[in-house]
């Protein structure tokens, strides 16, 4: 529920399963095993050479993630079509340089305006479709002892760890439900943990000759890359058309829109982007405050329903074509409401798990107390903590929650260094801080018989 600011060692990542992921993709050294057509790479090496005008063969062998022979019997296609040539005198130890021809920059800029594409290339949907399978994050099992050791250095019931460790293993959607400041935010995010082998993310998927970027450096943790070498003898290693990531953990609250669960497409750019969900696959997608959307919770459940039952997802482009991919996440819905104030039985049927969070017991805080003074190198007196439970908790009515010894700690901490220039916190400066962290309403007030007091956090 609450960190304890103890210092944590992250998990070696698996050898073995890296060696899998890479023995999973096999570097393609013809044209065919790329599942690419030849007009389909003509076209984004024209774009890339109008982009930089004069481009070596190793060049762009590295640019496009493709072996060296592949780009090279691609750029003699386009010389017998007399849209490229070698550039005279321009050569290197990555090869022939290349630059467009007079004609060659027609078909460049038309394939420009069909698709604004520019990077790797793309996997075909379908390629995509069977390592994401391959791969798929329901195959992890999460046992007690490892759930024991991902929150060893945190504050939370044990009762609690052992409804999250099957339901993680159930490969169905989870609901977690409780007051704010219970730490249903922070406990989702930290179960990516237990989740820590590789996973193999592609820049881009091809579906026909529209392509969506998939690949973002804000989701995608990249965790080891192949040694760069001269560009030419690319045969070597694994596909570098896919990235060896950490597991994507996406996490989305109340700017959550419709919209971004969609392919979204950038008209002046020309070019395509993955919604949430496809970049969460093989992770964690958590949808957090939810019921604190501008749309309808509704809207949102519903766009599950489909997804959750048959493990696939079906997107659209802008030019109406559809496409399918397969949906493989631990998908989280997190909520301050109570479920069913958000979602009928008919939904909540669907979703497996429904975990409640609750409050601290005295004991509970006292460990994320003294955790805290540690972390604001504050002494812990037992008196202090004596009347923050007894004289304020207690006696105004207000649970103890794993955020508060923490944000109370914090603000005394400011208000000793203000008045005394000391981290001493002593009980004067823990009433001003209570005082200062919660809203009073009292009968005077406009907002008089709601609910008082009201914790900010």
């Amino acid at each position: 529920m609450s960190k304890i600011e103890t210092a944590s060692t992250k998990p070696d990542w698996d050898q073995l399963g890296l060696a899998r992921a890479l023995n999973m993709l096999p570097r393609p050294t013809r044209l065919a095993e790329t599942g690419l057509s030849e007009t389909f790479v003509a076209d984004l090496i024209a774009k890339h050479l109008l982009d930089k005008g004069t481009i070596s063969l190793g060049e762009l062998s590295t640019t496009l993630a493709l072996a060296g022979g592949i780009v090279e019997s691609v750029l003699n296609f386009m010389r017998t079509e007399a849209r490229v040539e070698v550039r005279p005198g321009q050569g290197s130890k990555t090869g022939l340089a290349y630059t467009l021809t007079d004609r060659g920059r027609v078909t460049a800029l038309d394939a420009m305006m069909r698709s604004g594409y520019l990077g790797p290339a793309p996997v075909p949907v379908k390629r995509y479709a069977e390592i994401a399978r391959a791969q798929t994050i329901h195959k992890q099992t999460v046992t007690q002892d490892a759930m024991r050791g991902a929150f060893e250095d945190v504050v939370l019931d044990g009762k609690l760890l052992d409804q999250l460790g099957p339901a993680l293993n159930s490969g169905r959607a989870i609901f977690l439900y409780g007051p704010a400041g219970t730490g249903k935010t922070y406990i989702s995010q930290r179960l990516c943990r237990l989740f820590y082998n590789p996973t193999l993310i592609p820049h881009a998927i091809a579906i026909g000759d529209a392509v969506v970027q998939l690949f973002d450096p804000l989701v995608h943790k990249q965790m080891w890359q192949m040694p760069v070498d001269d560009g030419l003898t690319l045969e070597r290693g694994h596909d570098p058309r896919f990235i060896i990531c950490e597991r994507p953990v996406v996490i989305t609250g109340g700017e959550l829109t419709s919209e971004m669960l969609e392919v979204y497409y950038e008209p002046s750019a020309r070019t395509y982007e993955a919604p949430l969900q496809l970049k969460a696959n093989n992770g964690m997608f958590i949808i957090d405050d939810m019921g604190r959307q501008k749309v309808p919770p509704e809207v949102i459940f519903n766009r599950w329903i489909v997804p959750m039952e048959e493990k696939r997802d079906y997107l659209t482009l802008g030019s109406g074509r559809h496409f399918t991919v397969p949906f493989d996440v631990v998908l989280i819905f997190s909520t301050n409401i109570h479920p069913l104030e958000l979602a009928d039985d008919a939904f909540l049927r669907r979703i497996g798990y429904k975990i409640e969070f609750g409050t601290l017991t005295p004991a509970q805080y006292e460990q994320i107390w003294r955790a805290a003074c540690a972390t604001y190198k504050v002494e812990y007196e037992s008196y202090v903590l004596d009347y923050v439970i007894n004289e304020l908790h207690t006696k105004k009515h207000v649970s103890l929650l794993p955020c508060h010894p923490r944000d109370l700690l914090g603000m005394a901490v400011d208000h000793a260094i203000y008045e005394e220039n000391t981290r001493n916190v002593s009980i004067e400066h823990m009433r001003w801080a209570w005082e200062n962290y919660f809203v009073s309403i009292d009968e005077y007030s406009p907002l008089a018989g709601r609910q008082s007091p009201h914790s900010g956090a």
